[in-house]
């Protein structure tokens, strides 16, 4: 069983591993991660989302749903992406790294929700706990658990699912699929400073 401090210290290691794949891309000098016996678990495939603000504002979110990569890649690459390669944003730049905060999200396996209709959906969501993700044809889209925050009821954070995935927020059939998810998460602005500018 992994204890609280073990947990820990696996955050700190991923955020480490975040931290320094967006450095290298940058062409910023860094210090490389070390794997070693107590590490073989970064080589274990698993599924991560990787999270940057910047003034507390969203900066860069990309991840992956599904465990292909093992986990040191997964993190390096969805860091690389978040950074460099979000439609949503212009490129993060070097000048902006140290302005930037990031959060490593390891994602649990999918599990499929089985519903009569939305508001069986409702009330089997787990608010501030469930990551949600919906697909309808070409239409896909996920929220992490963190959403929750902006999003605190079921009706309205489904609602702003759908319209993420390019959907009517009243837009229902029993074509749907969701799927739920939970995750581990680790931010810098919880670790120490020189995880940041180490």
């Amino acid at each position: 069983m992994i204890t609280p401090i073990e947990k820990n210290e696996q955050g700190k290691i991923l955020l480490s591993i975040a931290r320094t794949a967006i450095s290298r891309a940058l062409s910023i000098p860094c210090c490389s991660v070390v794997m070693n016996g107590t590490t073989f678990w970064l080589s274990e495939p698993a599924a991560t989302f990787v999270t940057l603000t910047e003034n507390q504002e969203l900066r860069g979110c990309i991840g992956s749903l599904y465990a292909y990569n093992p986990l040191i890649k997964d993190v390096s690459n969805n860091a690389v992406s978040a950074a460099l390669h979000d439609p949503r944003f212009t490129p993060l730049t070097a000048n902006e790294l140290n302005s930037v905060s990031i959060e490593v999200s390891l994602l649990s396996r999918l599990q499929p929700i089985d519903f009569k209709n939305e508001k069986d959906v409702f009330n089997q969501l787990h608010p501030g706990i469930d990551g949600l993700v919906l697909e309808y044809g070409p239409h896909r889209s996920t929220f992490l658990p963190q959403v929750w925050e902006n999003f605190p009821q079921p009706q309205q954070f489904l609602a702003k699912l759908k319209s993420k995935a390019r959907l009517s927020e009243h837009f229902w059939t029993k074509g749907i699929k969701l799927s739920r998810y939970t995750v581990s998460k680790w931010s810098e602005t919880a670790c120490p400073e020189e995880l940041m500018h180490g």
